[in-house]
């Protein structure tokens, strides 16, 4: 029997929702259930990408869905945006990540900050996932402190020569084209697209992780690599480019979080009433309803959290410390509540014939990426007292 997921509304929030947001939303959660469920834990667990799920991501319009469709795009809000992202994550976080670093990565500064041929040129291409993209910012060793990277490009008349390497990469093995940050000869960051098959590129994968095992992550190295003049982004120069793409890809992150959790506890109260211990269900013994109660209240914050960020980003109002808050608090909520689902659940909590375990591993790389836990908590900290704890 065919079982209905129920993601907790305990707030209501589907009356604040448009006709159009439900419509958009139904179809990625059936689209969900009917191509991500059935072969993802599979793929989890022989470390394996479903390639084959990119150009249905891209029929699906969750690829660039804020992009114009005269680039391809599907032409929504960013409330739509968020409401992909977390349907994308109740299947895994390589899936959402793969359509948030195509879409906030890579079709977004390109669009912001391409000339029209660019976006011509790759963003349809992008969108319909026929092409499929990357972002090269973090490298081996400059994380958390991107203003410091290494990788570098020296104009060299027609071109520049590019060098360096980035580390962490979600979809370098397989990209087709890569939005690179690199530091001029003045010492200046520049946006480039750096395609496949330059000479001088190689794209090593990251083997034996733990999480995102159902995702393409490696590695990018520039070996003088030769990168024509029309291939930089002309409208943006400085860090402040790539932290765009940033804000773009961590409010999605904040939606996409609350998926992931919203699979776990659904499939953990559906268990705590059926499972039976002493004669009775383990959803009447306090300690279970404690952990279910916290990990509802937990999820209704967070939905309220990310449904105001999504007005804010709608009327361009959203802050960067204000999805930066979004982004750890929802992260952190998700990663509980997967713990928590996973004690409740026992030894069968730990295989895979139950999500918790994936998306708790997942959502260990989450919490990491795009900011760390602890950077976003200073960014919060930077905004309320003007003091600048990185420095």
């Amino acid at each position: 029997m065919k079982i209905e997921y129920i993601p907790p509304d305990y707030y209501l929030m589907d009356e604040l929702l448009t006709d159009e947001y439900k419509i958009i939303r139904s179809s990625v959660r059936d689209w969900v259930t009917r191509e991500v469920k059935p072969i993802i834990e599979q793929a989890a667990q022989s470390h394996k990408f479903p390639t084959h799920l990119i150009t249905g991501l891209g029929r699906l319009g969750a690829l660039g869905p804020f992009i114009p469709e005269k680039y391809g795009g599907a032409g929504m809000d960013k409330m739509a945006y968020g409401i992909i992202m977390q349907e994308l994550e109740r299947g895994d976080s390589g899936i959402r990540s793969m359509a948030s670093v195509q879409s906030s990565l890579v079709m977004y500064p390109i669009y912001e900050f391409g000339t029209e041929e660019q976006k011509m040129k790759y963003l349809p291409g992008l969108a319909s996932g026929k092409l499929v993209g990357a972002f090269g910012l973090t490298e081996p060793n400059h994380g958390s402190d991107p203003a410091s990277m290494e990788t570098h490009v020296i104009d060299n008349g027609d071109h520049y020569v590019l060098n360096g390497s980035k580390m962490w990469i979600t979809n370098s093995t397989i990209c087709d084209v890569a939005v690179v940050w690199a530091k001029d000869d003045q010492g200046f960051v520049r946006g480039m697209l750096v395609e496949k098959g330059m000479k001088g590129l190689s794209a090593p994968e990251i083997k034996n992780k733990w999480s995102l095992r159902a995702s393409v992550t490696g590695e990018l190295v520039f070996d003088n690599v030769k990168v024509p003049k029309e291939n930089v982004l002309p409208n943006i120069v400085g860090l402040k480019g790539a932290l765009l793409c940033l804000n773009t890809a961590r409010y999605g992150i904040a939606w996409g979080a609350i998926g992931a959790a919203c699979e776990c506890y659904d499939v953990t109260l559906r268990y705590a009433k059926q499972r039976r211990q002493f004669g009775r269900s383990i959803a009447s013994f306090q300690l279970t309803q404690k952990k279910l109660a916290e990990m509802l209240t937990g999820i209704t914050k967070a939905q309220l959290l990310t449904y105001r960020l999504g007005q804010l980003r709608n009327e361009d109002r959203a802050t960067s410390a204000q999805i930066s808050m979004a982004k750890r608090n929802n992260v952190k909520m998700a990663i509980d509540v997967a713990r928590e689902c996973r004690q409740i659940l026992g030894a069968m909590g730990t295989t895979g014939d139950y999500p918790m375990m994936r998306h708790l591993m997942n959502l260990e790389s989450v919490i990491t990426y795009e900011g760390t836990h602890d950077i976003h908590l200073l960014i919060t900290g930077f905004d309320v007292t003007g003091e600048n704890a990185f420095h």
